[in-house]
């Protein structure tokens, strides 16, 4: 299966530096600062990247399951992620709304909260093993 690989590099103090995170891909790149993460400054956060990263994810499984089923959907989602004091990801909100012609309630729903358990994000976001290679340059 695929491996895909994300950059960050970090200047500087915890509130006072600033840094910048990328994509492998290309596909996006921009900074983070502690005020973008903690407050309401401009920027991106880690956050914001994970809740992008689940709502694609869970949009995608959910487009899966459906289509097995002979739908074909228009999907949107949102997820709001809750940063706490910690700092910690306390909460993930995720907000789905979905045309999918010929489908009845009860089998959407059900299938939305099998997409929610089983796509890659919402399985990563249980715990996976995280591995550190660490070294001083």
């Amino acid at each position: 299966m695929a491996v895909r690989t994300s950059f960050a590099e970090w200047k500087g103090t915890l509130k006072e530096g600033a840094g910048t995170m990328k994509l492998g891909s290309g596909a996006y790149e921009g900074p983070f600062t502690f005020a973008s993460r903690f407050e309401s400054g401009e920027g991106t956060n880690p956050e914001e990247l994970i809740g992008a990263a689940h709502a694609g994810c869970f949009s995608m499984f959910l487009s899966a399951l459906l289509s097995n089923r002979g739908f074909v959907p228009t999907i949107r989602t949102t997820a709001t992620v809750h940063l706490e004091a910690g700092p910690t990801i306390a909460l993930i909100e995720l907000d789905t709304e979905a045309e999918v012609p010929g489908i009845d309630e009860a089998t959407f729903l059900q299938l939305a909260e099998e997409a929610k358990t089983k796509c890659p994000v919402s399985k990563a976001l249980a715990g996976p093993e995280i591995r550190l290679r660490a070294r001083l340059v």
